[in-house]
């Protein structure tokens, strides 16, 4: 039998990438980590990874290693979920969802657990490709993605939708001509920003941003970080399209303007599970509370 806590670390270091990161977060030394797989690759007979200088990849038995571990983690989370399922205050509820649902969903599962301080809340910041892997996977429970997944495995209900705004710098001088004032702030990109603004030309209902072609709109600078992406509109050099939720939480908002669209523009959320599994009682509030946050952010 291989030694638990080599897989633990083993599969932690895979998941962040990186030697001296996993060190922190299992409070190990970094000799400890390159110990404890050596000894793992030692017990299986077979090396698990391939050290490129400071970075490595797995190989193909690593890769068996690791899928090997992710299911060990998702037997264990099971087991001491079926321990606690009958409780509705306790026990551990596993999410994910996009950094700017994040904003929104995060203090009330924040405060569901302060009423009821058994409960362990982890919400995972993911793309939807990750979200859906890790719900087929078993390390999450629920998931919250913008487009539908068509696996069998899988139980998807809409939920509500997430309102987008097409946010200017406040300082902007705007010539009446929407298309053209876009086409000279320019468009700081983001890992959703093509889709997002695609999707607010064409539900906007102004007829100049219809005729608008994203690929024509030139690209003034690029950020990946939620908290960050406003900063570069806020000093006037660009433009964005984010959810309405990453606005609200941008300590600088008196330096933006959010555009009046004549339609509001929103994208559908949907609610991810592995099909078939009844989720503890501990979810029920937690079922109840997403759908009604969605809907005091579409009214607001």
């Amino acid at each position: 039998m291989l030694n638990p806590q080599w897989l633990h670390t083993f599969k932690t270091l895979v998941d962040t990438g990186h030697f001296t990161q996993t060190a922190e977060r299992l409070h190990m030394t970094q000799p400890g980590v390159t110990q404890q797989v050596k000894k793992l690759e030692e017990a299986c007979g077979h090396a698990l990874l391939k050290r490129e200088g400071k970075r490595f990849s797995l190989t193909e038995q690593g890769r068996l290693v690791y899928q090997y571990a992710l299911q060990q983690a998702a037997d264990e989370a099971h087991l001491l979920e079926q321990l606690s399922r009958d409780d509705p205050t306790a026990g551990i509820c596993r999410l994910a969802c996009s950094g700017a649902l994040a904003l929104t969903l995060y203090p009330a599962l924040l405060a569901l657990q302060a009423k009821h301080p058994s409960l362990v809340m982890q919400l995972e910041v993911a793309p939807k490709a990750a979200i859906t892997r890790a719900v087929l996977e078993g390390s999450i429970d629920l998931g919250l993605v913008t487009q539908a997944a068509d696996s069998p495995e899988l139980d998807c209900s809409a939920v509500g939708r997430e309102p987008l705004s097409l946010i200017l710098p406040a300082g902007a001088e705007l010539t009446g001509n929407i298309a053209a004032d876009l086409l000279s702030l320019g468009l700081i990109r983001h890992p959703d920003a093509e889709h997002y603004l695609a999707l607010y030309l064409a539900q906007c209902g102004a007829q100049a941003l219809r005729d608008l072609a994203p690929k024509d709109v030139p690209v003034r600078g690029y950020i990946n970080q939620l908290q960050q992406i406003l900063l570069p509109v806020a000093q006037g050099l660009g433009f964005t399209v984010l959810p309405q939720s990453a606005v609200q939480a941008f300590a600088g908002r008196e330096q933006l303007r959010v555009w009046p669209a004549p339609q509001p523009v929103s994208e559908p959320l949907y609610l991810l599970k592995r099909r078939g599994r009844e989720l503890p009682a501990r979810f029920t509030e937690v079922l109840a509370i997403i759908p009604r946050l969605l809907q005091r952010a579409e009214g607001h």
